[in-house]
């Protein structure tokens, strides 16, 4: 899901098969019609809002999972709402240490090549704007160097 070009070819170029621009209801919407009705049975929820949220819930057909990581941004799930989608609902913080020196290896052995999602480099001294450019959709990484 994303309204922007940026992030739409870098998905394509993973692997992306479709890209659903529409927010909130409207683009539940098109999750169900991509889906003959039903939704979708696992969604991804990224560090989001209470509207992504509220989304990623609504799109998850019932017996399907919502995973979400990082801290959601004032997020409020109601109880009652969860418990009559039969949606599951499981998160918490991302380990990155734990898989840090396997990632390590991977890009060092040139299996991945993280430098894709990377379209704003800038100064360390910088690292706010890199963080406000990202906030504002107008950089999908910034890569900060010494």
């Amino acid at each position: 899901m994303s309204r922007h070009s940026s992030r739409q070819r870098l998905a394509v170029g993973f692997g992306a098969t479709d890209i659903v621009a529409e927010r909130g209801e409207d683009g539940v919407a098109r999750i169900k019609d991509l889906t003959g009705g039903i939704g979708a049975d696992a969604v991804l929820e990224c560090v989001g809002t209470q509207e992504s949220m509220r989304q990623a819930l609504h799109s998850t057909r019932p017996g399907g999972n919502v995973g979400f990581v990082g801290v959601p941004h004032d997020v409020a799930i109601d109880g009652d709402e969860l418990f009559f989608s039969h949606v599951a609902l499981r998160g918490g913080p991302a380990p990155v240490r734990h898989f840090l020196p396997d990632l390590i290896d991977r890009v060092l052995n040139g299996r991945i090549e993280p430098g894709k999602v990377f379209d704003l480099t800038l100064p360390l001294d910088q690292a706010a704007e890199g963080y406000r450019a990202m906030d504002e959709r107008r950089a999908v990484k910034t890569l900060l160097r010494p």
